[in-house]
């Protein structure tokens, strides 16, 4: 490996870290950023795992998910639910498409905006709360590959869609298709699939696969109403998939 690959790749890094979490807040956006999504995705669950065990171990359950969901929220800096609430505020209603964009850009909140927030995050806490620990590799693996996978799936569509706004977060990475070959996020899907399986081996394909579906429905529905997808929408599809995730993952199995 030379020099500059080692550069390009830390540079890359630092800057998905930078996009996606509060930490390195500042360092400039590139296309080299796209690849290491899943990467970084996978630390955050697996702190947020690791947090959740431990949580768990001193408080009672419905306190410890709570700090969790408040945990993800922080890190984050609040970027993916901030795009749920506008994404819902914009694709939900009915309005034409010049105006759904307006809606998003805007920095109102709006009744479905707030309706979307409220619902997940209750959703979110109580399948935390209600998800049996095994241990803390159990703990650490579902979350890691739930949120490995939800930044591998917002890297493949920004990959393989259509940004439909001339200036915001896509175009910090260069035109379409030129950030990162499809197999990057792919491959993070695979390691997210290794890692829910091995969590457990016939409720990991589900909750993953539940987790593709949902993240899709919202691509799907921001293509037909937008012809695309924006940061908001990226968002939105991460947050709900998931959420989803977490529900399955919850179930009696």
């Amino acid at each position: 490996m030379t020099a500059e690959m080692t550069t390009r790749g830390r540079d890359g890094f630092t800057s998905a870290l930078s996009l996606l979490t509060i930490v390195g807040r500042g360092a400039g956006a590139g296309p080299e950023a796209v690849g290491w999504f899943p990467v970084v995705g996978a630390l955050l669950g697996a702190g947020l795992g690791v947090a959740w065990w431990g949580l768990d171990r001193l408080l009672p359950s419905l306190v410890a998910a709570g700090l969790v969901v408040a945990a993800d929220l922080a890190i984050t800096g609040m970027l993916h639910a901030d795009g749920l609430i506008d994404a819902a505020d914009g694709l939900l209603p009915h309005l034409d498409r010049a105006r759904r964009l307006e809606v998003m850009a805007e920095p109102q909140v709006g009744a479905f905006g707030v309706t979307a927030a409220v619902a997940v995050l209750a959703v979110r806490f109580g399948a935390l709360a209600s998800i049996a620990h095994a241990s803390l590799r159990s703990d650490v693996l579902l979350l890691a590959g739930i949120w490995a996978a939800s930044r591998s799936l917002m890297a493949l569509a920004m990959i393989r869609l259509t940004y439909v706004r001339d200036t915001g977060m896509a175009t910090a990475f260069g035109a379409r298709g030129s950030w990162s070959r499809p197999i990057v996020p792919v491959a993070g899907l695979l390691a997210a699939l290794a890692a829910v399986l091995v969590w457990r081996p016939i409720a990991g394909g589900a909750v993953l696969a539940t987790e593709i579906a949902a993240f899709g429905s919202v691509l799907l529905l921001s293509e037909r109403r937008l012809g695309g997808y924006t940061g908001d929408v990226l968002g939105a599809a991460g947050v709900l998939g998931e959420t989803v995730a977490l529900v399955l993952a919850s179930a009696k199995w």
